[in-house]
């Protein structure tokens, strides 16, 4: 972790808590706030060090938007086209967002790779879109469990960030793209990386983002790390480098899991 980029803990929970489970986790986060955190982790997420983000099921979106007003989580969605309407039947639009007042997306998740046909290009085409429409983007990118065995874990990082990323990024884009490494053989399986594998690749994507933007660009993009992230290892891999925070699976799920994640971000600082 860098303390100039700050850290981001984000909370995916792909297909799981609809607008019941959502606003009772939005109370109990509320309710044990201030119980579970200490001053020195809501101080760093009052000034902005220390960002706190849930991308809901797409039904879940409105509720999670009210339920979690006036705390200082923010609301995300999973999947988002890239155009901004048309006939596209099932998926949501920016425009859509927007109008709930949502201001996060996720692109690219290995989930939508693997399953819905997601591919570098569209992946690309959605991180643009949503970057230009003035969204948050995450952009995620990983390795399957072959790719790794067999070697060819940067080749594959390589080949994901330059036909996913744009060419070029303006001043407004650094501001609002955030990158996540997650290593599809550590999603859900119980397995993560070590502090040292993810560094590792987290480095790999650094130097490839200097190579491609520039330095003092590279400098200020954070670099989350996803795959069976808990608060027992959280500080572990925070303490890393180039690892500014974690896009959560399971373990944001429940509120007194995302709060320890909080926490244990939080007592870094």
């Amino acid at each position: 972790m860098d303390s100039k980029r700050g850290i981001l803990i984000a909370g995916n929970w792909k297909m799981n808590l609809g607008p019941k489970g959502t606003q009772e986790f939005a109370s109990h986060l509320r309710t044990n706030w201030k119980i579970s955190l200490s001053d020195k982790t809501r101080a760093a997420i009052s000034n902005g060090k220390l960002g706190a983000h849930v991308f809901p099921a797409s039904i879940s979106l409105a509720p999670a938007k009210e339920a979690f007003a006036g705390t200082s989580v923010s609301v995300g969605a999973q999947n988002v086209h890239y155009e901004e309407k048309g006939a596209f039947t099932g998926e949501i639009s920016g425009p859509m967002l927007k109008e709930i007042g949502l201001e996060w997306t996720l692109v690219g998740h290995s989930e939508r790779r693997q399953y819905f046909g997601e591919t570098d290009e569209s992946v690309r085409k959605r991180t643009e879109s949503h970057l230009r429409q003035g969204f948050h983007v995450v952009f995620c990118f990983g390795e399957t469990r072959s790719e790794r065995e067999d070697g060819r874990t940067n080749s594959v990082l390589e080949t994901q960030l330059s036909r996913g990323l744009p060419e070029k990024l303006s001043g407004s884009d650094v501001e609002k793209l955030v990158l996540a490494y997650e290593p599809v053989w550590a999603i859900g399986t119980g397995l993560t990386a070590t502090p040292e594998q993810a560094e590792e690749a987290h480095e790999y994507t650094r130097n490839f983002l200097i190579d491609r933007y520039g330095r003092e660009i590279a400098a200020k993009l954070k670099i989350l790390y996803g795959g069976s992230v808990t608060p027992e290892n959280i500080r572990g891999l925070l303490a890393q480098p180039n690892v500014d925070g974690g896009l959560v699976g399971g373990a944001s799920l429940k509120p007194e899991s995302f709060l320890s994640l909080l926490e244990g971000a939080g007592s870094l600082f």
